[in-house]
């Protein structure tokens, strides 16, 4: 457990996901509630790394941290296997853009294949599972706002400039709102379903009477 000392020690900043971040502890206030209960101190961390803040709670100076903000971020486990490992790694690879956007495509290209869109480019398998009605108009448009292709231009274009962190981390963000499409929000529903299911079953409504 990480305490609130001079350095915040986290596995990575929840940030720029670097491992093993360098936050030091720039301010610190304490902090009670109306009736002066629930007392804490509060202490902010920056990143040597990409200069995010990071804010974190307890009972005093150096004890055990409560909670901190923003939290660790991790991708659903409803994201299949080889997408969610791509998606995670390229989470974990936003201080290296270049590196982030090619995981960040990979993931959208095994999510594809997990619909069974295998053939073409990535963007022709998006553009194919809009107009299938698998993903939404918006998501596709959405994709060629985004540098997916970062890498396929620099081979055609030798003084096409490498892709920084904001870059990165809008392929970032597509790569994830697409498997909450695709995958996550799917899980939800369907677990909905069966719980409702479950509850109206003629066994649940008479235990309930």
């Amino acid at each position: 457990m990480p305490t609130l000392s001079p350095k915040l020690e986290l596995e990575r900043c929840p940030h720029c996901n670097v491992a093993k971040p360098n936050l030091t502890r720039q301010h610190f206030f304490d902090t009670r509630s109306h009736t002066g209960e629930n007392p804490r101190t509060w202490a902010f961390y920056a990143c040597s790394t990409c200069g995010g803040v990071v804010t974190a709670s307890s009972v005093s100076l150096n004890s055990g941290v409560f909670q901190f903000f923003p939290g660790s971020e991790s991708v659903d486990e409803a994201v299949p296997k080889t997408a969610r490992a791509y998606l995670t790694q390229a989470m974990q690879s936003l201080h290296a853009p270049a590196g982030a956007v090619m995981l960040a495509a990979s993931a959208v290209d095994a999510m594809l294949k997990e619909k069974n869109y295998k053939t073409g480019n990535l963007y022709s398998r998006i553009e194919k599972a809009a107009s299938e009605h698998v993903i939404t108009d918006d998501m596709a448009k959405w994709a060629h706002e985004v540098r997916l292709d970062a890498n396929d231009q620099r081979h055609a274009d030798e003084t096409a400039q490498l892709p920084t962190e904001m870059d990165a981390k809008k392929c970032i963000d597509f790569a994830k709102a697409l498997g909450e499409f695709m995958f996550v929000l799917p899980s939800r529903v369907q677990r909905g379903i069966a719980e409702a299911t479950k509850q109206n079953s003629p066994s649940q409504q008479k235990k309930l009477k």
